[in-house]
């Protein structure tokens, strides 16, 4: 096969952004309704949204969910989203009617936190037609019992154990998507990759770390 280069266009005013980093381009990849996600961005700020590369974005906060910021966010967003809708402090209807709304809104697929029960899974599997997702931070965590309650991707989050429990994932259920965090390095998003994560989160510079280095710039140059 000829490799091909890939053109790329910049403009004026956008070319200051925000982008994921580039060894998760060897991610395979996860197509959801046809969309091929492997980098998904880790941020509600509407800002970076609008200003990052990232295929999707998962917007998962600590507060109770809100259907406005939901709905927000997907206005504001021009690649998919996935909403987080609770499961921890926030469970059983009230987790149905927020992934309803933003199903109806149209997010990509809806975020469970890990203490989630499978019951509101079960639950919730039989009111929307999006991917479910659930987070998993510890390798105690039975999957067997969140898919067969009608998960749809995992999502794995556990710090530096990430590639482990991803690996251990991996090696029992061989076609399960998987999403994780790539962790501060190219090393350990690369290892995250080939430990199977299908896509890897980033988490962005915030704003202000971002306006530091520009403010900084700026005085050096007056």
């Amino acid at each position: 096969m000829v490799d091909r280069l890939t053109p790329e266009i910049n403009g004026i005013l956008r070319r200051h952004m925000i982008r994921v980093p580039q060894e998760i381009d060897a991610a395979s990849g996860i197509r959801i309704f046809g969309k091929l996600i492997r980098s998904i961005v880790f941020t509600t700020d509407v800002a970076i949204i609008r200003n990052c590369n990232a295929n999707a974005v998962i917007a998962v906060y600590p507060f109770t969910p809100q259907p406005i910021i939901s709905h927000s966010i997907i206005t504001c967003s021009d690649v998919p989203v996935f909403c987080g809708v609770g499961g921890g402090t926030t469970t059983g209807n009230r987790v149905v009617n927020l992934a309803e709304h933003a199903e109806f809104q149209g997010a990509a697929g809806v975020v469970l936190n890990a203490p989630t029960p499978n019951e509101t899974i079960v639950l919730l599997k039989e009111y929307i037609d999006i991917p479910i997702i659930i987070t998993v931070v510890s390798e105690k965590t039975d999957i067997k019992s969140r898919l067969d309650s009608g998960v749809s991707i995992l999502n794995v989050s556990a710090a530096s154990r990430t590639p482990e429990i991803v690996r251990r994932i991996r090696n029992d259920f061989p076609e399960v998507p998987i999403i994780a965090t790539g962790g501060p390095t190219p090393e350990s998003i690369i290892e995250t990759i080939e430990a199977g994560a299908n896509a890897i989160t980033y988490t962005p510079p915030t704003n202000g770390e971002i306006f530091k280095a520009l403010m900084n710039k700026y005085r050096a140059e007056c």
